[in-house]
């Protein structure tokens, strides 16, 4: 039995504000799950075609930059493999572009509310104290040692802003551009979104090794 004057009542619990608004939350699911059919549509397309140019045409009859050593989901390509796999050629077309486009539409309100609200500056924008050598060099060892560092603001720390600007300013647009510039419908219309590259080959082959950056970075991110 509580003695007299002695305060029972518990102060109501105070709901911890989330750590990032609606609009972020849901433009990163959107972004997990059109990346999920991108990456799974567009290997099925680089198994149609496992073989990589530089310029503006390639095919089965031109030496390849590189080849990736699978088998491929049609016959006239030689892999060297004695089988060919089923061809998916035409829904995974299908899907990529689709997605593609899903995808830059979810990007477009995130990016103008990173932009307007000041989220980018705020959030991700690294001080200049944080990239001297010193403090990146401990932020690395931290970790190569599984030890999370935080920033001055206990959100993320200087690699991680890094990583993140990097990827929505860099390799996010260049993955939407490389992507443009191998539909001939749009390159017919804006002929330097591909001309930049030097070519439509050059275009797939920058965007292959973007995505295989992204996908790192979502392992890592997650």
């Amino acid at each position: 039995m509580d003695s007299p004057g002695t305060i029972t009542d518990k102060a109501p619990a105070i709901a911890k504000p989330s750590r990032h608004p609606a609009l972020v939350r849901l433009t990163h699911w959107l972004t997990t799950l059109c990346f999920l059919a991108l990456l799974v549509s567009g290997v099925e397309l680089v198994i149609s075609h496992p073989r990589f140019y530089w310029g503006e045409a390639g095919n089965v009859n031109t030496p390849a930059l590189f080849q990736l050593p699978i088998p491929a989901s049609r016959g006239a390509v030689k892999t060297g493999f004695n089988y060919v796999l089923p061809d998916q050629n035409g829904w995974s077309r299908y899907l990529h572009f689709q997605t593609a486009w899903l995808l830059l539409f979810t990007a477009v309100p995130y990016g103008l509310h990173g932009l307007i609200s000041g989220r980018f500056r705020k959030a991700l924008l690294p001080s200049r104290a944080s990239l001297s050598r010193a403090a990146l060099s401990g932020e690395i060892a931290n970790h190569l040692r599984a030890r999370r560092s935080f920033g001055s603001d206990s959100s993320y720390n200087t690699l991680q802003r890094i990583s993140y600007l990097a990827v929505i300013f860099g390799l996010f647009p260049l993955m939407i551009w490389t992507g443009l510039a191998m539909s001939p419908s749009f390159t017919s219309a804006f002929p330097f979104t591909v001309t930049v590259f030097g070519g439509q080959q050059s275009a797939r082959t920058i965007h292959f090794f973007v995505t295989l950056l992204l996908v790192l970075f979502v392992i890592t991110h997650v």
